[in-house]
Parts: C-alpha cells; structure tokens; sequence
C-alpha cells in the first residue's frame, strides 16, 4: 500500500501565512484570480510571505525621456536590464509600460511578477490640466502573463475626472479578468502649489480617491510636513494629528487608506543619496509602510549598488514586521 503524498509548497511560492491571509481578508468582494494575483506578488521574492513589498518601476523612459532616466547607468536603456534587476533583487513585481514588458517578457516569463502600466505622459508638453493617455489594455497584460495593471491619476488637475472614470472602467475590466489595480496617485495641476503636491494633507486624500475608486494597492510620494488646504489644516490641528516626522506623516496616509485595510506603498522619487533613501525609508516602515516602490534610485545606481541598496530597503521591511 503506497503512502499517502503530502503536498509541499515550493521554496519560491511559499504557503499563505496568516499575515497574507489577513491582507486577503480586506479583499472579500474580489473573485479568486484578483486575489491569486495578490497573493504571488506577495509570495514572491526576498519579502514573500511577510506582506510587504519592494517594487522595482521604470516608466520615467515615457515620462521624462531616455537620456534623462538612462544616461546616469548606460545598461539600463536596455529593458533586460530591468527585469534582471528586479529578479536579482528578490522585488516582489516589476512594472513599465508596454513596449518595455513586451520587449523581454519572453526571456523572463516567469521568473517576477509583472504590473502593466496602463497610461502614461510625457514632459515635452507643458499644461495647466496634465492627464496621461491610455497607452496599453487589460488585454495586454493578459497576454504577457501580468499580475496586475497600473495606472496614474493626477488629483489636483483639472482632468482629473477623466482619469478617475477611465480608471474606474479599467479596475471592472480588470477585476473580471483576475488582474488587481496599482495606482500612481501623483497629485498635481495649476489648482496646486508646487509644495502642495507632495502635502500631508494633499497625499492623505490623493491615497483616499484610490482606494475610493476600487485600488488594491495605492501608490504615493512621501509626504512632507506643510499643509495645503486651509480646510484640512483646520480639520488636522482640531484632531491633533500629528505631522512633524516622516513615520507621523506615513501613519496618517495609511490610516487614510481605509484605517490600513489597502496596501499602501510609498515611491522614492528622484536620486538621491544612499543615506538619505535609507533613512525616509526607515521613517515610512516604522509608519507602517506596506513597502517602497524605488524606481530612479535604484536603475541609475552601477547594478552593484543598485542591488545593495534594494537589499537594505528590503531588510528594512523585514524587520519592520
């Protein structure tokens, strides 16, 4: 009589531990695929199993042109380049625009997540109400094997309600093909100052729209300590909310998103110096981060610091818990 077989998990797709599952649970209403998805992103990598998330994003080719974003590391105008990076990394997911994931997707298939960034803008045009352009489907990501789709919204900017309806159509089509959604939330537009996009209060709501309009995963910049609206200065002095470091600042936008209940993940925006990324870094995980999203910080570094300074954020994740 043969022995029962006893199923074990694959050392790289490691059995759902109850933190998993508890993020899961936030996302009752979404079928089985949505929350696969989810799952293998958080299941993948050096962060597998812990909830967190470190991804890799290099969309700044489309958005601020090749010679800005590539030039500082020659061997990042090559999309192989990225892929490898995020693989060697141990990134939770990797995520560009079409022509870069159909580009080395057959090389790599399987071997990281992958997130298809459905719209995107660039920096030749100079406007008062910025609005990205449809670049890529659902379709798309379906075909290359994506584990989730991305798109930007910019509140603040006149547009912005064409982004918010494109988007809501995009999370349905989506959501009943399996695939969750990542949102950019990048509030700009001539109704905000410069400082004003990146305010405690403007990143707050921006993170509240996104999960308001079906995300799973929001993303955000980091917010600094200044407060835009008159009104919400007023509504944060009269709760007490503090503001002053960035683990304060960080605990409001995840409270933001439905008191923690939707990933919610912090970008690290232009280059800077190791020491600098590190300690933001360490300000948001201590502020209850779901993870970074690092895209220049990381591809404009040589390949070697690029993949020291991944595996510190990733660390620090780790221990953050």
């Amino acid at each position: 009589m043969h022995a029962t077989a006893r199923w074990v998990p694959s050392p790289t797709m490691p059995a759902a531990n109850d933190r998993v599952k508890q993020i899961l649970s936030w996302y009752a209403s979404d079928n089985v695929g949505v929350k696969t998805n989810l799952a293998r992103m958080m299941n993948h990598g050096s962060l597998a199993g812990t909830g967190k998330f470190v991804i890799l994003p290099v969309d700044q080719g489309f958005e601020h042109g090749a010679t800005r974003s590539f030039a500082p590391n020659p061997a990042a105008y090559d999309p192989d380049y990225h892929y490898q990076l995020a693989i060697d990394a141990g990134c939770n997911a990797y995520a560009a625009p079409l022509g870069s994931l159909e580009m080395s997707a057959d090389r790599f298939a399987g071997q990281v997540p992958l997130i298809l960034k459905l719209n995107n803008s660039d920096t030749l045009a100079k406007m008062d109400h910025p609005c990205s352009a449809v670049t890529a489907s659902v379709t798309d990501a379906l075909r290359l094997g994506c584990s989730a789709i991305g798109y930007t919204i910019y509140p603040g900017s006149g547009a912005r309600n064409v982004m918010y309806e494109e988007l809501r159509e995009l999370v349905l089509e989506a959501k009943e093909v399996g695939l969750p959604t990542v949102v950019w939330a990048y509030a700009r537009g001539e109704g905000l100052s410069k400082q004003g996009e990146t305010a405690i209060d403007v990143i707050a709501y921006a993170a509240q729209i996104s999960c308001q309009l079906g995300a799973h995963i929001v993303k955000v910049k980091p917010p600094k300590d200044f407060l835009e609206q008159p009104e919400a200065k007023k509504a944060f002095e009269k709760a007490g909310i503090p503001t002053k470091t960035p683990t304060d600042r960080a605990k409001h936008v995840v409270q933001s998103c439905f008191n923690g209940k939707r990933i919610v993940i912090f970008s690290g925006g232009e280059a800077k110096g190791t020491d600098d990324v590190l300690e933001e870094v360490r300000g948001l995980a201590a502020g209850g981060a779901f993870g970074s999203i690092m895209g220049r910080n990381a591809f404009q570094r040589p390949r070697a610091e690029a993949l020291q300074l991944l595996s510190s954020v990733i660390e620090i994740f780790r221990k953050a818990g």
